[in-house]
């Protein structure tokens, strides 16, 4: 035969059954039920109080805790969460320190608590962490060692326009120093935005990009005219590997935050977009804390450069022994007689060259090295490849050469 099954709200109403039909004393009811007196005398006055209702069993918790976090602070903390929605508890506590310093906030745990309670944390996807490459794209040195540019992905506005935002940041402090809406990623757009960031702010040690227009291209040493700029400004080119952008980890991470934050959705034109876009700066460069920096702000971390931006750009220097040569326009350059291509974005640019051994050459710009030339094959090896080129066969037409600086 199958078990009875009974529970122990129907062996409470049992109990009083038999207690209100006179069964027995309340002594004995309880010895036949295996409850002490004082038990069965609690089920008798909660049943004369509320009926039915008094014998469903209640909650073991306590009516009051001595560490229960005030309700002001969880009103200041779902306050908070409701003015930057996107900010979890690392980043409202430091908020939230700084401007309430008289009262006591939770822990990070509890502020989660508090946010799940109101509804205003949905659940998410934990993401497995994968394994680094061994550090290649740290970034060590002060503020201004190392600035970090690249366009995030573009987006269609309201009223149909694409907007590629050209962003560029500190890869210290994490300072957001240009925040651009453009129509595509251009040279001269690129250009006058980063006039107006080395105006305001000067020049950094290094800038690092990927390989992509406006900052490299597929020429010699992967030079664009924006990273000729660059470099006639003493600014070192930092590229990241092809298909690498973990290697401008802490950018990309940033542009997350600004595609959530001041892109979606989108604006209805490029004017009020870009007017989004300096009040999301604003407020990550002065308010949000960043949880790399110790909660900290970037603006808290950030300092001027020493180095400002020269009303004139000058040709780099070379030693007395180098020979020079202005680059045409077309990016060829004559050599030991031979009319050698090197990049048509070092159009009108000043190179040096010095023999390294018997008419072997090395042909650089300003401090970075370009490519080694043989006069004796007439063969040029652009550094890091392994194919030299014969320029002598593929120019034919004759060209006047460049006489020294």
């Amino acid at each position: 035969m199958p078990w009875k099954e009974t529970c122990s709200v129907s062996e409470k109403m049992n109990f009083i059954n038999d207690w209100l039909a006179g069964c027995g004393t309340v002594s004995g009811l309880c010895q036949t039920y295996g409850d002490s007196r004082e038990t069965g005398h609690l089920w008798i006055r909660r049943f004369k109080q509320l009926g039915a209702s008094g014998l469903v069993d209640r909650s073991k918790a306590a009516h009051s805790h001595p560490n229960a976090t005030s309700p002001d602070a969880c009103a200041l903390v779902i306050a908070a969460h409701r003015a930057h929605p996107s900010w979890g508890p690392k980043k409202l506590r430091p908020l939230l320190k700084g401007a309430h310093p008289g009262i006591e906030l939770p822990a990070l745990s509890t502020m989660g608590d508090i946010l799940k309670r109101a509804g205003l944390v949905q659940p998410r996807r934990r993401c497995r962490r994968r394994q680094g490459d061994g550090g290649s794209g740290s970034i060590s040195g002060g503020p201004n060692h190392v600035w970090c540019i690249d366009y995030k992905g573009q987006f269609r506005l309201g009223n149909g326009d694409m907007c590629y935002p050209l962003t560029l940041t500190d890869g210290c402090s994490r300072m957001i120093l240009c925040c651009d809406a453009h129509a595509g990623p251009r040279h001269d757009d690129a250009r006058r935005s980063l006039e107006r960031v080395f105006r305001d702010f000067g020049l950094p040690d290094a800038i690092r990009s990927d390989n992509g227009t406006p900052f490299a291209s597929t020429g010699t040493a992967r030079l664009s005219r924006l990273s000729v700029w660059w470099l006639k400004l003493g600014i070192e080119l930092q590229r990241i590997r092809p298909g690498r952008p973990q290697e401008n980890g802490r950018h990309e991470r940033m542009h997350r935050t600004l595609k959530a934050e001041a892109a979606r959705p989108p604006e209805r034109s490029m004017a009020s977009q870009q007017a989004r876009f300096d009040r999301w700066m604003e407020e990550f460069n002065f308010q949000r804390p960043h949880e790399a920096l110790d909660g900290a702000t970037p603006a808290g971390r950030y300092a001027l450069p020493t180095r400002e931006y020269p009303k004139q750009v000058s040709d780099p220097e070379y030693p007395g022994h180098y020979e020079k040569r202005r680059v045409r326009d077309d990016g060829t350059v004559r050599l030991k007689g031979v009319q050698v291509y090197l990049s048509e974005a070092l159009g009108s640019q000043l190179i040096g060259a010095v023999e390294l051994d018997d008419g072997v050459w090395r042909i650089k710009f300003g401090g970075l090295e370009l490519a080694t030339f043989d006069e004796r094959t007439r063969s040029l090896t652009p550094i890091g490849s392994t194919r030299a080129t014969s320029k002598g066969k593929l120019y034919k037409r004759k060209v006047s050469g460049m006489r020294p600086v």
